[in-house]
């Protein structure tokens, strides 16, 4: 997979391109296999980036997803809109449309979206949409306002996909549980690793999916989520130690509600940039049985996804 180039677009200082020539994992994916979340960045020269974007990415084409995802052995995959795209889902539609039905999207939609264009979104293959709640990432919107969109799109069939950081969990609580329509949380609420698996923060988190079943949960980025980040032991690599005991309890307990994604191509991250293949070899460490694989890799993301297929 080469790399595209960045248009002429500058990139945020400290971006870390996507990983060039990512490894062939050792773990055997099931027959039909989801990557539930991913993205596509422009390219900014045919799909340029919005205006109040908070990042601006190296380009990640549609070319080079479907590369990705045949190397690493998935049948499909789930596009997420990404912020530096603001409202605008034109690259990630574009993408959904050229994939022969093996991709799906989640868009992001103001108020003023109007019925013909959700009607637009979802012939092309959208079925969730988006709320950001990271600060750091994107602007407040009034909440009636997302109530709203939630409700609209529920008459679709669509889900609501939200983005939060674990400490804002309390005052979040009250809306999220409001939302009419089937909730599926990103990266597990964003846990700090460095604390007890069975410490309070967590803990609240189980407790919003064990009270509302309408709660799903992706269990995803631990290279996002790591402090300790991959390690090499006895010559071997063991990914993101830190993030298996917090992703292993939520596919334990909710086995018939997590979903799993690489996150390729990782936006806005300055760490470390990660081997998607090294991510893949993360999967059996916390779904180890076949039967936890096959729910959180096929099962699942197609009840969500392609339920006519069901």
């Amino acid at each position: 997979m080469s790399k595209p180039t960045s248009g002429d677009f500058t990139k945020t200082a400290g971006w870390l391109d996507w990983f060039d020539g990512p490894s062939k994992p050792r773990f055997k994916l099931p027959a039909g296999a989801v990557d539930a979340h991913c993205h596509v960045f422009g390219p900014g020269a045919e799909f340029p980036y919005a205006a109040e974007r908070k990042y601006t990415p190296c380009d990640a084409s549609k070319a080079q997803l479907f590369a990705l995802r045949d190397h690493l052995g998935f049948s499909r995959n789930v596009v997420v809109q990404a912020t530096c795209h603001g409202a605008d889902n034109s690259a990630m539609v574009d993408a959904c449309l050229s994939s022969g039905g093996k991709a799906r999207g989640v868009a992001t939609v103001k108020r003023s979206v109007s019925d013909e264009e959700l009607q637009r979104l979802h012939a092309a293959g959208v079925r969730g949409v988006r709320f950001n709640f990271v600060k750091r990432l994107v602007d407040f919107t009034p909440k009636d306002e997302l109530l709203e969109i939630a409700t609209r799109v529920g008459k679709l069939g669509w889900h609501v996909v939200i983005y939060f950081e674990a400490v804002d969990l309390p005052e979040l609580w009250d809306f999220f549980t409001a939302l009419p329509t089937t909730v599926v949380v990103d990266h597990m609420g964003t846990p700090d690793v460095t604390k007890p698996v069975d410490g309070p923060e967590f803990a609240l988190f189980l407790k919003f999916m064990r009270e509302n079943p309408n709660v799903w949960s992706k269990v995803t980025c631990p290279e996002r989520l790591s402090v300790t980040g991959p390690k090499a032991l006895d010559g071997e690599q063991a990914a993101y130690q830190d993030v298996v005991p917090f992703a292993r309890r939520v596919v334990q307990e909710f086995p018939d509600r997590v979903i799993w994604g690489t996150d390729w191509p990782h936006p806005n991250l300055k760490k470390h940039m990660p081997d998607d293949g090294l991510l893949v070899d993360f999967i059996p460490q916390i779904a180890p049985t076949p039967e936890e694989q096959k729910k959180l890799l096929v099962t699942n993301p197609m009840k969500l996804y392609w339920p006519e297929e069901v």
